[in-house]
């Protein structure tokens, strides 16, 4: 059973890792789809209502892994 919890228990380096990759992916998101609402000529206001809810889940992600690795640097 220790095994298993082990295997699963993550360093600060890896939710480092991870934290920055979500806040590249939300950047590219949002960079990308400026681009192409841009070219489809989507408003700014109907791409940022069609993201939000996408940014949304990142967002809570973000800040769930932030608060994991708070807990970890505090132990």
């Amino acid at each position: 059973m220790s095994e298993n919890l082990e295997a699963t228990q993550v360093t600060s380096e890896e939710l480092t890792e991870v934290i920055a990759e979500f806040e590249q992916y939300r950047e590219r998101l949002v960079n990308e789809m400026t681009i192409n609402a841009k070219k489809a000529k989507i408003s700014k206001s109907k791409l940022m209502a069609q993201l939000e809810p996408e940014l949304a889940k990142i967002d809570a992600t973000l800040l769930n892994l932030r608060a994991q690795k708070a807990a970890l640097s505090e132990n």
